[in-house]
Order: structure tokens, then C-alpha cells, then sequence
């Protein structure tokens, strides 16, 4: 049995986001061979930068606090505590806190990945009105 707390893991912070890894192949994570997970911490104001997709596989995302909005692939959506998206393989993507607290968000994906497997999309603005 692995168990792990999101506490034991490193945070990192890429642009618009703090995440701890806590299923995949890195070090100091459970070393899952099929999927992979983490957890997402967003501040009011803040867009998960810059656009990407996911070549290999899928995401799953499932808001756990905080309030915000999704893009995927040029449409926007509201978040709230409770709803999950689903983003294909391959689809353009991001979130953005648009609450007054922060954002948490569980996101898991398959198979497992890591931020060099990303594919960047700089020239995609998540274009709400709110920038």
C-alpha cells in the first residue's frame, strides 16, 4: 500500500499555478506506472499559463475549492467547487481563478505525465473580457 499527503511532496510554481506532484515517476511521489496526478493551487486573479495540450493522453481536472473558469479550445466555461472537466487527448486548455479565495484542483491524467510531455500554445489568450 502507498499513501502519501500533498504536504510530503515539493511544490513548484510554472506561471499561474503551484502544483505537487503526487502520482507519477518523480522522486518523492507515489511511482505510479499508469497514470499520473497533482494537485493545483490557483490565486484570485491568476491563469494557468501558457495554453497547452496533452499529445500522449487525457486529462481529467476536478475542482475541489475556489471559483474560476475553463478554456477549451476557444470555449470558456464557469467552475465551481465540484465540477470536473475532461480534456482530450490533444485539446488546447487552461483555468483561471476569477473567485475572490483561491482555486484548488485535483487534476489526474492518463497515461501518467509530467510538465516536459506538455505541448505549449503561447499565442492562445483565454480572451473572457476579464484581462
Amino acid at each position: 500500500m502507498k499513501i502519501i499527503h500533498e504536504s510530503e511532496v515539493p511544490e513548484i510554481a510554472p506561471p499561474g499555478r503551484r502544483l505537487r506532484w503526487i502520482a507519477g515517476a518523480g522522486e518523492g511521489e507515489l511511482n505510479a506506472e499508469y497514470c499520473s496526478s497533482c494537485v493545483m493551487r490557483v490565486e484570485p486573479g491568476q491563469t494557468v499559463q501558457p495554453a497547452h495540450s496533452h499529445p500522449g493522453g487525457e486529462e481529467l481536472i476536478y475542482v475541489i475549492g475556489g471559483e474560476g473558469k475553463v478554456y477549451v479550445d476557444g470555449i470558456i466555461r464557469p467552475l465551481r467547487p465540484g465540477s470536473a472537466v475532461l480534456f482530450e487527448k490533444g485539446s488546447v486548455h487552461m483555468v483561471r481563478n476569477s473567485g475572490a479565495a483561491e482555486m484548488k484542483v485535483a487534476c489526474f491524467f492518463a497515461p501518467r505525465t509530467n510538465l516536459q510531455e506538455y505541448e505549449f500554445h503561447p499565442d492562445v489568450r483565454f480572451d473572457d473580457g476579464a484581462e
